[in-house]
């Protein structure tokens, strides 16, 4: 199964329930389970743990579905969106120029431990001038990826050449964070206090606040944030 495959199915999602097919993310991830799991088993690893690859290959599928629903709306507004770990499997050399000055833009001084680019799955900028505009963070479950992502917020927000960019997270929340559990959970406190916000992707109903909202509403955010 390649991301290719992934955005087919997506857009079997999309034939039937068009701009709210992102409500349906966790069911294009779990069709995808199933070819994958046939896929797996036709060449298995040595150890034959099936869900070991595939909780690898989900994180990824779902960064590229997030990057592919963006895109089109990204490259309207005049932006372009770039997965994170371009900048972190690429050589400096075998970037563009473009490219090469995003990384800098993104990346944080650690004093004598050098520079780092924080853990982040996608990267909006604008191609004029590679100045960073957000940064999103992706997973279907929350758990410690949450507090990451405060993390880096909070080093993002303490260097001055990085403190303009927004820090989001984006989660078809199978865990019920948003829309299931008190509104004073783990996971919706580090939100309400040291992200940016985050855009939830279900078809449950979200209990919505200035930072947490339906992923439907990222773009008009995202335009306010270039006024």
């Amino acid at each position: 199964m390649t991301s290719q495959d992934i955005i087919k199915l997506y857009e079997k999602y999309q034939e039937k329930y068009g701009v709210s097919a992102y409500k349906h993310i966790s069911q294009v991830l779990k069709d995808a389970k199933e070819i994958h799991r046939r896929d797996f088993f036709r060449h298995p690893t040595p150890k034959k743990d099936h869900e070991q690859s595939w909780k690898g290959f989900k994180g990824s599928a779902l960064e590229k579905l997030i990057q592919h629903i963006l895109k089109e709306e990204v490259v309207r507004l005049g932006l372009k969106i770039v997965r994170g770990k371009k900048f972190e499997r690429t050589l400096p050399k075998n970037l563009s120029v473009e490219l090469q000055n995003v990384k800098r833009n993104l990346s944080i001084d650690f004093g004598k431990f050098g520079f780092h680019i924080p853990d982040v799955d996608l990267v909006i900028y604008s191609p004029e001038n590679s100045q960073v505009v957000a940064v999103l963070s992706s997973k279907s479950t929350l758990r410690e990826r949450i507090a990451q992502s405060g993390y880096w917020n909070i080093k993002i927000k303490n260097y001055k050449l990085t403190n303009h960019i927004k820090v989001f997270f984006v989660t078809p929340d199978e865990d019920g964070n948003f829309s299931k559990k008190e509104e004073n959970n783990k996971s919706r406190v580090i939100v309400e206090t040291d992200l940016d916000g985050a855009y939830i992707m279900t078809e449950q109903k979200v209990k919505e606040s200035d930072r947490v909202k339906t992923f439907d509403k990222f773009i008009g955010d995202l335009k306010k944030l270039l006024k």
